[in-house]
């Protein structure tokens, strides 16, 4: 049987592009929406587990499936030694031939190389943010103005927590945590 797996990272990323490649060429497909470097992928251990000697497993890209080149080549030497092929849409890329398990070799150190500049420069991006003064991260959801009227309706007794937090339209833990960190920073 030819076996499809395709994954996107997010509940929101469409799959249907890989949808679309691999229906044509597989018996079956399995879809996982979560990121590949998620500590477990239910789909995807469930595919591995049920594949069977001249089962085919095919991908739309490298990086749909494995974590990491090392991930990459052991688990295609893995697929090899019990008989699986394995295919890489994208790439037209069969493994079962020598210059395909080559090329496949190369492209998973490839797709390595890319994460790890694509989440340097995001790093990179940060830090030069950063520096010129920018402030990451959410917004607050209460204002300076708001933490010092809660804390002086609730210092007087006036107002409960629930009931500030009801007024400013934000969960009482919410305020908690704001008041905390605007104590804190307040005295240093």
């Amino acid at each position: 049987m030819k076996i499809g797996y395709l994954r996107v990272s997010t509940e929101e990323q469409n799959p249907d592009r890989q949808i679309d490649a691999l229906s044509p060429l597989c018996d079956k497909l399995y879809i996982e929406k979560l990121s590949a470097v998620a500590a477990r992928r239910p789909v995807f251990d469930a595919v591995m587990a049920g594949l069977r000697p001249g089962d085919t497993l095919i991908v739309w890209d490298l990086d749909r499936a494995f974590r990491s080149t090392v991930d990459a080549i052991l688990q295609e030497e893995r697929l090899r030694k019990l008989g699986i092929g394995f295919e890489i849409v994208s790439l037209k890329l069969d493994t079962a031939e020598p210059a395909g398990e080559f090329a496949y070799s190369v492209m998973a150190a490839a797709a390595q190389y890319e994460r790890r500049m694509i989440s340097k420069r995001t790093k990179e991006g940060l830090e030069a943010a950063v520096r010129r003064g920018v402030v990451l991260g959410r917004r607050p959801k209460l204002t300076e103005m708001q933490i010092r009227k809660a804390r002086e309706q609730l210092a007087s007794g006036a107002s409960s927590k629930a009931e500030m937090a009801a007024l400013f339209g934000v969960h009482p833990r919410t305020l908690s945590r704001a008041l905390a960190q605007f104590g804190s920073s307040a005295t240093s």
